[in-house]
């Protein structure tokens, strides 16, 4: 099985681009390293990191942390879903 994990956070005023870097880095530093990671940024200086897992929906899975206060506007969201393959198959 295939366990996508999402992980959301926006930037407090002015930090976007610090918080991209940081949420970079915390990918990089994972324990294990996923199947695929992916990095993307949305308006109102949003990051999203996605990973794919091999592994069943409720294993421990390695997740990025939450940044320092001062780094968010708000709580990290965070996501688990259940890979079910392409939407056109």
């Amino acid at each position: 099985m295939t366990v996508a994990l999402m992980w959301e956070a926006r930037a407090a005023e002015g930090r976007g681009a610090e918080l991209l870097e940081w949420a970079r880095a915390r990918a990089a530093e994972l324990a294990r390293e996923p199947l695929r990671s992916e990095l993307l940024r949305a308006p109102q200086d949003r990051v999203l990191v996605l990973t794919w897992w091999d592994a069943a929906y409720g294993d421990e899975l390695p997740e990025l942390p939450e940044p320092e206060a001062g780094l968010i506007s708000r709580p990290v969201h965070r996501w688990r879903f259940e890979s079910l393959g392409p939407a056109d198959g």
